[in-house]
């Protein structure tokens, strides 16, 4: 089962807006969010709240890409999340997570039983290729216990 499978199953809001997992890898999480009119907002584009489930969902899906394999010690939970409207969203839009720190580097934190946070960026974009939305989320790796 993939990353983006998993999260439709076991995630509600992924399945209510119907999120797409383009592609997950520990360098890079690409999800879509089709237009949709009963998601849309005042001016006709994705409403707000959409587009920050995209973004923090594509953000998590990072996480869980990078590291699915410390899963039995620390649990994955986001900490902060800011967001920035730069431009107006729509028609569909793709959201990508990037992470920020090396995960090698967040998993020695883990290891020297720390609990280590880490940043998450996102840039939202239209089809046309404007970034509309720029999202970063703070994550942690909560250690088990």
């Amino acid at each position: 089962m993939s990353i983006g499978e998993l999260l439709a199953a076991t995630v509600p809001m992924v399945r209510t807006l119907n999120l797409e997992y383009l592609e997950t890898t520990p360098e890079q999480a690409v999800l879509a969010l089709p237009d949709q009119s009963e998601y849309r907002n005042h001016v006709g584009g994705p409403h707000a709240g959409a587009m920050f489930t995209l973004g923090e969902s594509a953000s998590g899906a990072i996480v869980l890409a990078a590291f699915g394999d410390q899963l039995s010690r620390a649990v994955p939970l986001p900490v902060t999340a800011e967001i920035a409207f730069r431009k107006i969203a729509l028609g569909p839009v793709t959201a990508t997570a990037t992470l920020g720190r090396p995960a090698a580097e967040v998993v020695a934190e883990l290891d020297e039983g720390k609990r280590p946070e880490f940043p998450v960026s996102v840039a939202i974009r239209r089809e046309d290729g404007a970034v509309t939305t720029e999202m970063t989320v703070v994550w942690t790796l909560r250690p088990n216990g």
